[in-house]
């Protein structure tokens, strides 16, 4: 197998299996009332100081519709609370329960194995290269997406 071949099949391989397996990872005994999808909310909401909905659903590339009815459902859940600000209350602001706090945890830890795996015995100079790839690829679905390259 040539060097695209092998390339081809590999990232196919990664894109077919990175939602079950990130599923599989994710959704837990204790996280099982969620999805991945989720699970992504509640990473872009995060853990610093309360995020406005529109900040969120930019940085998700959905829509203020698609995050409301996400972010209705981690309420219910008790995943994610939402406040008015006081200056202007057109302006809601959503953050994580100590609930979501443990589930955003919990994510980054996987994410975490998944990149100490990857960086396992790279030296700095393969770890520089691998970096460099991933941003390649990054920016050739930004093309696709029409999303800003944040680097």
């Amino acid at each position: 197998m040539d060097t695209f071949e092998l390339l081809n099949s590999i990232l196919v391989s990664l894109f077919n299996d990175i939602l079950s397996i990130e599923e599989k990872a994710l959704i837990t005994d204790e996280f099982k009332d969620i999805s991945v999808t989720d699970m992504h909310i509640i990473e872009a909401v995060g853990i610093a100081e309360p995020r406005t909905m529109s900040t969120i659903a930019r940085s998700l590339g959905i829509t203020m519709g698609t995050l409301t009815t996400g972010i209705n459902g981690l309420v219910k859940k008790g995943y994610v609370v939402r406040s008015r600000s006081e200056k202007d209350r057109r302006i809601v602001y959503a953050s994580l329960t100590q609930k979501g706090i443990s589930a955003f945890q919990h994510h980054m830890s996987f994410h975490k194995k998944m990149v100490d795996s990857i960086m396992k015995d790279l030296s700095e100079e393969e770890a520089a290269v691998l970096t460099k790839t991933f941003i390649r690829l990054k920016d050739f679905f930004a093309q696709w997406t029409g999303k800003a390259i944040k680097s």
